[in-house]
């Protein structure tokens, strides 16, 4: 059995050196922020997701990255309780928001930034008082998927 690293780097593999690269900066710095917890991954049918919750249950998630062929959108999961005067959220649902990072520095863009920080601090049950990444988990992998390449 491979570990969650080594699966993650197969699941990466299916992209472009230029997404690779995004995907795995934005991680990185999601991982800096986010301490404690737990960091879901699904290699689903539409994207390479990255879920970040308090607990070891996905339904307790506020924040994911999603890696699109050629994008990495980041997603507040309970995004339509957050206050966003600028208007930077898309999204009209009754629940999630999210916002396509033109790079992954946008994640230390100070506005985007309180906005991560508002929706770990919502989150129920709290995030750990912890110094540690967060623990990644593989959760599903999905036989079909579509293509990871632009075409």
């Amino acid at each position: 059995m491979s570990s969650p690293e080594q699966q993650i780097t197969g699941f990466l593999a299916k992209y472009t050196p230029e997404m690779v690269a995004s995907g795995k900066d934005a991680r990185a710095r999601m991982r800096q922020v986010i301490l404690g917890g737990f960091e879901f991954v699904y290699d689903n049918y539409n994207a390479l997701v990255f879920g970040y919750g308090p607990s070891d249950r996905p339904s307790e998630a506020v924040l994911s990255l999603a890696l699109m062929p050629q994008w990495v959108t980041l997603c507040f999961l309970k995004g339509a309780k957050l206050s966003d005067p600028k208007k930077v959220l898309r999204g009209s649902g009754n629940i999630v928001r999210n916002v396509r990072l033109s790079a992954p520095a946008d994640l230390d863009d100070l506005y985007i930034r309180r906005l991560i920080t508002d929706a770990i601090a919502a989150a129920s049950p709290k995030f750990p008082a912890d110094s540690r990444a967060p623990r990644t988990v593989i959760r599903s992998i999905s036989a079909k998927q579509r293509p990871r390449r632009p075409r």
